[in-house]
């Protein structure tokens, strides 16, 4: 007996091989599938311009890319000893505001190149609550600014859909050929409360849906089904009850490649495995020839791997491998 409901994934019509180029971008969950993706060495680039939570500031930060936006001075404040930008994560501030505004300019021209060039955009909403400015800004991240300078509240279904249905149409005019894939991040926003959380969750799923009867060019992984039907338990979530645990964005990771890779894919990925889990490997010896041997041989069969997938990033294992070889 299987004491267990699983999630049925229906087929795509497309999958992710060594000749695509992803993109993950939304919440941090968005993050524990896109790098699994990333060490396939899969062209793949998670979050260029930091963690996003709400659709509205992913949507933002998209139309700000293609529209070739610069920020300026005016944009930034300081705060805690570093300059922050309300569209950004924590991770391009800067006690330095020019390397500030730089970091941030530099990773909104990464990310628009890199939509130009894209198969797949997986898209990963985490919450429907925003919070706002005085002047109606919904901002990416509060910046532990005091919360009374906020205004918080719960978007509606069809705000998200036609901020995303422009969001779409601009995305297939960079690039036609790409795909789009939402996911509900499963982690739960306890401080939202119970019920407030399941609203949010629920309003993300119905826009979603929507968009996805719009645009044929999108679709729905269901990551936050997977956790919460298939792996009902909390054996599967981490110390703090709320983000999945390690077990469990490796099981949706295994329900990812079924559905994303096919039987070819996969023994390449087992195979590129091979060469860096090599690469980590600790000698007793790596003076010996033995060793040497090792390294050479690695080095040759990424020679092998490069020539038949073209694009493929090995610089940090050649790196280990060529001080021995």
């Amino acid at each position: 007996m299987d004491f267990r409901t699983k999630i049925d994934i229906p087929a795509f019509g497309f999958g992710i091989t060594y000749a695509s180029k992803c993109i993950f971008v939304g919440s941090c969950f968005a993050e524990n599938i896109g790098n699994k993706l990333a060490s396939t060495k899969i062209p793949t680039s998670v979050n260029p311009t930091g963690i996003l939570y709400n659709p509205l500031s992913i949507y933002k930060s998209i139309k700000n890319a293609l529209a070739g936006k610069k920020y300026s001075d005016d944009e930034v404040f300081f705060s805690g000893g570093t300059w922050n930008c309300f569209d950004f994560h924590s991770r391009f501030s800067n006690p330095d505001k020019a390397a500030c505004i730089d970091g941030i300019n530099a990773a909104t021209e990464t990310f628009a190149n890199e939509i130009r060039k894209a198969d797949v955009m997986f898209v990963t909403f985490g919450t429907a609550f925003v919070y706002e400015l005085s002047d109606g800004k919904v901002v990416c991240n509060c910046h532990k600014q005091p919360e009374n300078n906020f205004v918080r509240r719960l978007l509606k279904p069809q705000e998200i859909v036609e901020s995303w249905t422009e969001c779409i149409k601009t995305l297939t005019e960079a690039n036609p050929k790409m795909r789009i894939v939402f996911t509900v991040s499963p982690i739960r926003h306890w401080r939202d409360g119970a019920h407030q959380n399941q609203i949010s969750k629920s309003t993300l799923h119905l826009a979603i849906n929507e968009l996805n009867s719009q645009f044929p060019q999108t679709a729905y992984f269901p990551a936050y089904e997977i956790v919460m039907d298939e792996l009902r338990d909390y054996r599967f979530y981490a110390a703090d009850m709320v983000h999945p645990s390690e077990t469990a964005v490796q099981y949706i990771w295994e329900r990812f490649g079924e559905t994303f890779f096919s039987e070819h894919t996969k023994a390449n990925i087992v195979r590129i495995g091979k060469i860096t889990a090599a690469a980590n490997h600790r000698p007793t010896n790596p003076q010996s020839d033995a060793y040497k041997a090792f390294c050479a041989h690695y080095l040759a069969e990424i020679e092998r791997v490069k020539a038949e997938f073209g694009e493929t990033d090995f610089r940090e294992e050649e790196e280990k491998f060529g001080r021995f070889a």
